[in-house]
């Protein structure tokens, strides 16, 4: 994937860490679509970033993803990179079965979208000679987080779907790029965009946009932060590792 020349839709870019790639993307010389449930939003980031295309998306919704999707082929037809940015991160207690409202809405945005997003894409894409899917795991993929078990869950299913979707897609001109990101400065969780373990969200676009211009062939992006959660299985400490994460939000 190169990082200029490029027209990307990026649902779940109204917040946090898909805005500031589309923001990035943007000044780099991308085409960037942003797509997301609050229209207010949308309109504020088309008002104070010219040039930024909005697109009121709903991704728990598979009737809006289709309606949407067709909408965004039809008028950029040059569109060649989707980063399924959209998801959310909720603590559950499971001592009691009333987690299972919030896991069923974690799963239907997390895995769900993605793979409706992906689902409503993948045909368009290989009829063009280059391509790219970006999916959004987590370090939490690797190494979970006791107080989010579905959400940590849900990007364990995204990074297996993403390995699974490579080789398939392997006859197609779709390159098919995994993000993983570490806990970083945002709103995602309560209080998360001040924690002082949480990584600044301007360092990690920093980053992560280094890591592709320096190997446009990525399929794996991890910052430097996030690769102790990723290796923790095949460095032994795994289990230190989620106590530690037990600690910092409960």
């Amino acid at each position: 994937m190169k990082t200029t020349g490029n027209t990307m839709f990026i649902p779940g870019g109204t917040s946090g860490i898909g805005l500031g790639l589309a923001l990035r993307f943007h000044a780099a010389g991308n085409t960037v679509i942003v797509a997301g449930r609050r229209r207010e939003k949308l309109e504020e980031i088309a008002s104070e970033h010219p040039g930024i295309h909005t697109v009121e998306l709903d991704v728990s919704d598979p009737g809006s993803i289709t309606a949407v999707a067709a909408d965004v082929q039809a008028r950029f037809g040059d569109l060649d990179v989707l980063i399924a940015m959209a998801g959310v991160m909720k603590t559950e207690d499971v001592h009691t079965g009333d987690f299972v409202d919030t896991a069923a809405e974690v799963v239907t945005t997390n895995l769900l979208g993605s793979i409706r997003l992906i689902g409503a894409f993948t045909e368009f894409f290989a009829a063009k000679s280059e391509a790219t899917i970006m999916t959004v795991s987590s370090g939490l993929a690797f190494t979970p987080m006791a107080a989010t078990p579905t959400y940590s869950a849900t990007k364990a299913a995204v990074h297996a779907f993403t390995d699974a979707i490579r080789i398939q897609l392997a006859d197609t001109g779709i390159q098919v790029i995994e993000l993983a990101p570490p806990a970083v400065q945002t709103d995602l969780m309560p209080g998360q965009a001040e924690a002082d373990w949480a990584m600044p969200l301007d360092d990690f676009l920093t980053e992560v946009v280094s890591i592709i211009d320096a190997d446009p062939t990525v399929r794996e992006i991890l910052v430097e932060n996030v690769k102790p959660l990723r290796h923790s299985e095949t460095n032994g400490n795994r289990d230190a590792m989620m106590a530690q994460l037990a600690g910092q939000v409960h």
